[in-house]
Parts: structure tokens; C-alpha cells; sequence
């Protein structure tokens, strides 16, 4: 319940007017195709009568004409403001997600699953129209349906009324029930199912390359196709349930149809009706039963909007309640670290991801953070940039908490990292992302310190040529080099560098670095590398292990007194 206040009853009012014109709108098209059929049969049984004059028959012909069209335009209009007003809670509910999603941006790949974001976004979010298009419409309608057709037969025969008030309640209530309680456990099965068919897909585009290089590519793709033919077991499972119910309900509507067509009969023996009127009547029954079967469909469907409902929950558990939008930090163009004795510990975690680490960092000077992975290099990171806050300690930024900075703290910080995202459009725009205000000579002055401006020059729409997607019209030391101007362009007094040169061969690695050293000589860095080319060049070297710090100093200071550091910085060089 407490889902449907959040996600479902908030969009109702707001668009309640949309969704009021809907149902009746709905409730119009059923009734226009009930009196069509009833004006049909009666038009039917008078023209077998063979009235002495063609005026006799115009006033239903005339209702035939009037319902049919009727019942085409109200069945647009409900579907034209129905969609309507789905399409635009999606809408919101797609920029409510991209805001929960937003300011764990750092976090993504350690609290979720690409595969869960991506049954979210393609499957959950999805799934919510369907509360409104399958489930509140035809129910809200349905439920209409069958009070008005028990209360107009009731003005005829209030027994007969109430015979099939009862037969409509199998239909109504008694199958929706059953297909909640027998579908429950199938759709959880085969939502969790899919998941975890979304999770296997997208390890295997990832991580491709792991898969056939470690030879086990048999065994990944027997795994997939195995989970695949687990779900397709349970798809097969509803859709047999959905059809043998289809069936039965078929047959027990043309039982009903049978008895309503008796009942007229009988009442046109009997005087209370006239002959003409018995097609009338058991015609009439057939759109409005076609109106109440969809309710066994709608109810069945609760367990899924559930389900989507309680992933999309999980996402806004790691929102923060408050975020800061504004500061009291003052931005600088240098900036001092200070790390007093910080440790951090993920939640559920029994070790701390670092501990006790004390660090100075002066402004311009240049830090290479070394370690294998898991040693808490990210989580240092995480740390500096405001994401987290450190479970014991302090970091200061200039004398300020970096949370203080809140968003700010990117006119602080600016990053590099190993796949830098480049968007489909100009490389104009894309530097310009550093800084929205910079005029044109500033956007070709960075170009130029990263050593791009002769290529993209020569190139025949220059600073206008479209990157494509991701930035694939460029070589991967093209795209960094397009990254680090939009880092000039920002002019942050920190940069930090997590492995940039990460794919790149050795010439096109060494020439980044060079690059990045000179333009970035007066900033502050902090270098999260593997490999130690232009190591030599760092004012201070850290090693991480296990989170804390297990060897520091300058190159030469390292290289005289550690022998593991020797060691490591042999084995790069690939020397004797």
C-alpha cells in the first residue's frame, strides 16, 4: 500500500482529470457497442417481420449508424487521453528515476548490478503503464459494466437480475481472484527469472573477452541458454494458465449469452416483452460480457507491478533525504588536503575498506596512489570527492569538509578517468562541458595544449565534427586527450587521474602522460595507476594494501629503501 501512495495515487491526482475523461470515455465505447448489438438484433427480428413501410425501420437503422460511429470515436478518444496521460506519468517517473540514480552516479557499479538498472529502466518502468491502461481502466469500467447491467435487467426481473449478478461474479470476482492466487508465485518466479537473464547478458557483453580467454565460453553460454529455458518453462506456464482461462470464460460467457436468450424468450411468451426484443437482448450481453473479462487479466497483473514497484523502492533507499544544494565553502583556485587519521567501512562489511590513513597533501603537488584492486584506492577517492563520509577521521578541503562543498565540490575536483563519457554531438561540445561560459579561443587554446588542434583542424568541420556515440569516431588516446581539455577548460585547482592510459599501447600511453604532466603542472594530482611509466615525476607515492598504507615516499626515496617497490617498478619496465 505503501507503494501505491508513492509511485501510483500521486499521479492519479494529478492527472485525475485525464483519467476521469478516460474511464468515461471507456465506459461511452462499451455502451455504445452494447446499444449497437441491442439495436442490431431488434432491427433484425423487425425486418423479418416485413413492416408495411421502410419508415418503420429507419429510426434503428439510423441507431445502428449512430452507435457504430460513436463506438469507434469514444474508443480513440479513450485511447488517445488514456495514453495521454500514461505517457507523461512515465515521463516523470523516468526523470524521478534519473534523480534517484543522479547522486549515487559514484556508486553505481557498487550497489547495483547493470543488469538490475537495466531491467529497471527497460522492463520495470515499463511495466508501470500497465497499472493504468490494463488495470485501473478496464477494472473502474468493468465494475460499472456489471452494476449497470444488473440494474437495468432488474427493471425487467429483479429474480433473473440477481441469477445473473451471480453468473457475472464468477467473471468479475471470482476468476480474478483465482488468477491472483494461482499467478502470483509464477510472475515473481519469472520477473526474478528475467533479471537474472538481464544480469547474465550483460556480464556477458562486459566481460566477453574474460569469457573466451579463460576458455570457459562453453560453459557460460550452456549457463545462459539454461537459465533461458527456465524462464521460458514459467512464460510457457502463464501463458497456458492465461489461455485454458480464456477458454473456460469463453465457454461459460456463451452460457449466460444462452440463458439471457431463454429468459427473453420466455418474457415475450409471457406478454412482458415483444418478440422483437429477444435477439435485442441476448445480443446485448455479448460486449458487455467482453467488457468484464479483462478484469481476470488486470487483477493477475497486481504481483508484477509489485515486484517493479519494489526494485524501483531499492533504488531510492541509497538517496540521501537531503541534498545540499548550496555552500559555505569558499571555491580557491589552489587547494590543501588534509587526511587525519580516516577510516571508512561499507555497510555489512566485517574489515574497515581503509584505516587509520593520514595523508597532507599541499597544493601542486603531485600524488601517485598505487595498489591491487580492492586495496581502497576508490573508496579514498569516494572519500575526497564528498560521496562518503569517513566512519572515523577527518578530510579537509581548504579547511572544509568536501560534503560541505556539496555540489561545488566539482568546481574543486575535476576527473579523469579510464573511459571518459564523450556524447553524439560536437567536439566543440563536448570540451564545452568543462565550462558552459568559455568563448571559442579558450575552447581552441585547450585543444591546442593537449596537441589536438592540428588533427581536429584539418578535419573538414574542425570543432564541429561529430563524435558519435561514446566518442567513437576517435582513437582511445584521441578521446582522452578531448577529456583532458575539458578538464582544462574547467580549471579545477585537483585533478584527479584514475587510470587513463588503460588500453592504450605504449607510445600513445607515454605521450598522454607526458601531455597530462605538462598542462596540469601547476594542479594538484592524485594518479590512481597499475603502471609506473612517468612515475619518476610524482612528488609522493603511495602504496595502498589491504587499506592502509603499506610503503611511501618519492621514487628515488622508494628505490633505495623498499625492495617490494623495486621490485614492481622492474617488473613495469619489463628490465632485468
Amino acid at each position: 500500500m505503501t507503494l501505491f501512495q508513492s509511485y501510483i495515487l500521486p499521479y492519479l491526482k494529478k492527472y485525475k482529470k485525464l483519467m476521469t475523461a478516460t474511464i468515461i470515455l471507456g465506459i461511452l465505447s462499451v455502451l455504445s457497442a452494447s446499444m449497437l448489438t441491442f439495436t442490431s438484433g431488434y432491427l433484425i427480428s423487425r425486418a423479418s417481420e416485413m413492416p408495411a413501410t421502410i419508415l418503420l425501420l429507419y429510426i434503428p437503422i439510423v441507431g445502428v449508424r449512430t452507435f457504430g460511429l460513436s463506438r469507434a470515436v469514444t474508443r480513440y478518444l479513450e485511447r488517445l487521453a488514456g495514453h495521454n496521460a500514461v505517457l507523461k506519468i512515465l515521463s516523470e517517473l523516468r526523470v524521478k528515476l534519473y534523480g534517484m540514480l543522479e547522486p549515487q552516479a559514484i556508486f553505481i557499479r557498487s550497489r547495483f548490478q547493470t543488469g538490475d538498472l537495466l531491467g529497471t529502466l527497460a522492463d520495470d518502468i515499463e511495466h508501470l503503464q500497465d497499472v493504468y491502461i490494463r488495470t485501473i481502466f478496464p477494472t473502474l469500467i468493468g465494475l460499472f459494466l456489471f452494476v449497470y447491467a444488473v440494474t437495468i435487467l432488474a427493471l425487467f426481473d429483479w429474480l433473473f437480475a440477481l441469477w445473473i449478478a451471480l453468473c457475472l461474479s464468477v467473471i468479475v470476482f471470482v476468476y480474478p481472484l483465482l488468477s491472483l492466487y494461482f499467478l502470483k508465485k509464477w510472475q515473481r518466479d519469472s520477473k526474478l527469472k528475467r533479471s537474472r537473464l538481464y544480469q547474465t547478458f550483460t556480464d556477458a557483453v562486459f566481460g566477453i573477452s574474460d569469457w573466451i580467454i579463460s576458455g570457459k565460453k562453453e560453459q557460460f553460454i550452456e549457463g545462459f541458454m539454461e537459465d533461458s529455458r527456465k524462464s521460458h518453462y514459467v512464460e510457457k506456464k502463464l501463458a497456458y494458465w492465461s489461455q485454458s482461462r480464456q477458454l473456460q470464460l469463453q465457454i461459460f460467457s456463451g452460457l449466460i449469452v444462452l440463458m439471457v436468450g431463454i429468459w427473453a424468450g420466455m418474457e415475450a411468451q409471457q406478454g412482458e416483452i415483444l418478440p422483437v426484443y429477444i435477439a435485442a437482448f441476448t445480443l446485448v450481453t455479448l460486449p458487455i460480457i467482453e467488457g468484464l473479462i479483462p478484469l481476470s487479466h488486470a487483477i493477475e497483473r497486481i504481483p508484477a507491478y509489485q515486484e517493479s514497484l519494489e526494485r524501483i523502492e531499492s533504488i531510492q533507499e541509497y538517496v540521501p533525504y537531503e541534498k545540499i544544494n548550496t555552500s559555505e565553502a569558499e571555491i580557491f583556485k589552489e587547494a590543501n588536503l588534509r587526511i587525519k587519521d580516516v577510516s571508512y567501512r561499507y555497510n555489512e562489511q566485517q574489515e574497515d575498506a581503509l584505516q587509520a590513513i593520514s595523508l597532507s597533501i599541499p597544493h601542486g603537488q603531485k600524488l601517485a596512489l598505487l595498489g591491487k584492486s580492492g586495496a581502497g584506492k576508490s573508496t579514498l577517492l569516494q572519500l575526497l570527492q564528498g560521496a562518503i563520509e569517513p566512519t572515523s577521521g577527518s578530510i579537509l578541503m581548504n579547511g572544509y569538509k568536501p560534503s560541505e562543498y556539496g555540489e561545488k565540490i566539482y568546481e574543486m575536483i575535476g576527473v579523469l578517468n579510464q573511459k571518459p563519457y564523450l556524447f553524439a554531438t560536437t567536439v566543440e561540445n563536448n570540451i564545452r562541458l568543462g565550462n558552459q561560459q568559455a568563448s571559442k579561443a579558450e575552447i581552441e587554446r585547450v585543444i591546442k595544449q593537449v596537441k589536438l588542434d592540428e588533427y581536429i583542424l584539418s578535419l573538414p568541420n574542425g570543432l564541429q565534427t561529430q563524435m558519435e556515440e561514446t566518442g567513437q569516431r576517435f582513437s582511445g588516446g584521441e578521446r582522452q586527450r578531448i577529456a583532458l581539455a575539458r578538464i582544462l577548460l574547467k580549471d579545477t585547482p585537483i585533478v584527479i587521474l584514475d587510470e587513463p592510459t588503460v588500453g592504450l599501447d605504449p607510445e600513445t600511453e607515454f605521450e598522454l602522460i607526458e601531455t597530462i604532466l605538462t598542462n596540469l603542472k601547476d594542479k594538484t594530482i592524485i594518479w590512481i595507476t597499475h603502471h609506473l611509466i612517468g612515475i619518476e615525476q610524482m612528488d609522493q607515492i603511495l602504496f595502498l594494501d589491504k587499506g592502509k598504507i603499506a610503503m611511501q615516499g618519492t621514487h628515488e626515496q622508494l628505490m633505495q629503501s623498499n625492495i617490494r617497490y623495486r621490485q614492481l617498478y622492474t617488473l613495469d619496465r619489463g628490465t632485468d
